[in-house]
């Protein structure tokens, strides 16, 4: 029997090598943020660019890098599926260039097993251990369900990833193919937080009681929910994305995981995008857990948290209470990831609290967030019999329990006051205020 390190190096290749051996045909699977290999992918885009496929497909989800599937016509034959979409698959799907999955993200390592085939994943990884294994770094994700169902594995390695000894791994045996690099990782910039983040972010803190469980999203108002926090004491961290708000709270002492019924004293995530702080905390830092994620954002995990607080945002909410976070009328903006998972699973813990924040306007204050109905062809991602609260920088509007009457006289009152007067119309007009 070969030992691993012989079947690391006869299954060392270049990305291109890698590329040439998949046909035309394939469909391809690749997990999220930094788990993807963007040397890999360029190598097949590269040979898309000289017509080897017809119809060859890949699966994706939050991409933190410029994907040339999402193109158009100079990758031809390559096309891509958005599971959950950054800044390029929105703008491939609204031309008619990408497919979407619609999909809660808890849902996914499931759906991935119930795909007809998966001939490949092709994920980056942390090098190697003495004892043949990859640790899978940052991602948990669905990186699992990949490993079982695909044909084939190949693996970018980088010598920067971090190291995190309780995410997924795969073992040299089950390597069909791989290559290294050495490559800084892909880092987000820091939100800037402004007035209206930071009044939204104090007034959810406010919320927020000692010992509660946090899952925090990316941008300006979690950042902002997060400087609040720093006072707090006990907290404890669940989390589907692990980015540098909740990881400052770490360092700073106010969340120490030591309230939890489960994982205690460990902060818990599906994975991770940040700046390069959030991948040097996960370094080798044994009070970190990278679990997949129809575990960690599995309601019935999340509810056993008492007090669990969950913050997620939303393009708009109509009187009914319903909240659109994914697109723009018909326009595709992104997917329903994780926020219903969450949403369900704090509404459902003892003590817990789901809020749905955003500014009150759009477009420099032309539009209300706050509407009497969605835009026509917006899609409804968390539904009016689950929301809880809705945030704005003019209030907190407690949904949950509330008559259609009471949901509309609430949101009016945190919508922005030149809105307001029409609002109030509205819902008189229709009936939906007595």
């Amino acid at each position: 029997m070969k030992s691993v390190l012989e079947q690391y190096q006869e299954k060392k290749m270049t990305p291109e090598e890698i590329a040439a051996r998949i046909p035309d045909g394939s469909v391809l699977l690749c997990d999220t943020a930094l788990a993807q290999p963007i040397d890999l992918i360029n190598a097949i885009a590269a040979r898309a660019k000289e017509k080897n496929y017809k119809d060859l497909t890949q699966h994706i989800l939050l991409e933190i890098y410029p994907m040339p599937f999402y193109t158009g016509e100079s990758t031809p034959g390559y096309h891509g599926v958005s599971w959950f979409s950054s800044a390029g698959a929105r703008g491939a799907v609204n031309l008619g260039q990408a497919d979407v999955m619609p999909c809660y993200y808890r849902d996914m390592p499931q759906l991935i097993r119930q795909q007809e085939r998966i001939d490949a994943f092709c994920v980056a990884v942390a090098p190697m251990d003495k004892h043949g294994w990859f640790s899978l770094a940052a991602d948990g994700s669905f990186s699992v369900a990949a490993l079982e169902k695909a044909e084939h594995v190949y693996l970018e390695i980088n010598d920067q990833m971090p190291r995190v000894a309780t995410a997924p791994i795969v073992h040299i045996s089950q390597v069909d193919g791989l290559y290294e690099v050495s490559r800084p990782l892909a880092c987000t910039k820091p939100p800037v937080v402004d007035d209206i983040s930071r009044t939204i972010g104090g007034l959810i803190a406010e919320e927020v009681p000692n010992g509660a469980t946090l899952q925090l999203g990316i941008g300006a108002v979690p950042e902002a929910v997060g400087i609040f926090l720093k006072d707090k004491h006990h907290l404890g961290v669940h989390t589907e994305l692990l980015a540098d708000s909740l990881v400052e709270l770490v360092e700073c002492g106010a969340a120490d995981n030591s309230c939890k019924p489960i994982h205690r004293g460990k902060t818990v995530l599906t994975f991770a995008m940040g700046t390069q702080k959030v991948y040097d905390f996960l370094d080798d830092n044994h009070s970190v857990e990278v679990l997949p994620v129809d575990y960690v954002n599995d309601p019935a995990v999340i509810a056993q948290h008492p007090n669990f607080i969950s913050v997620n945002a939303a393009l708009e909410v109509d009187f009914f209470g319903q909240v659109c976070a994914e697109s723009i009328g018909t326009r595709h903006v992104s997917g329903s990831g994780g926020q219903v998972d969450y949403v369900r699973g704090a509404t459902q813990s003892k003590g817990g609290k789901s809020f749905i924040a955003f500014p009150s306007t759009a477009k420099g204050g032309e539009i209300s967030r706050i509407r009497a109905t969605l835009t026509p062809g917006a899609i409804v991602t968390t539904s009016k019999n689950d929301v809880d609260y809705i945030v704005t920088e003019y209030g907190v509007a407690k949904l949950r329990g509330k008559s259609l009457s009471q949901r509309a006289k609430a949101l009016i009152s945190i919508a922005h006051p030149k809105f307001r007067e029409e609002l109030t119309a509205q819902a008189k007009k229709e009936n939906i205020m007595i």
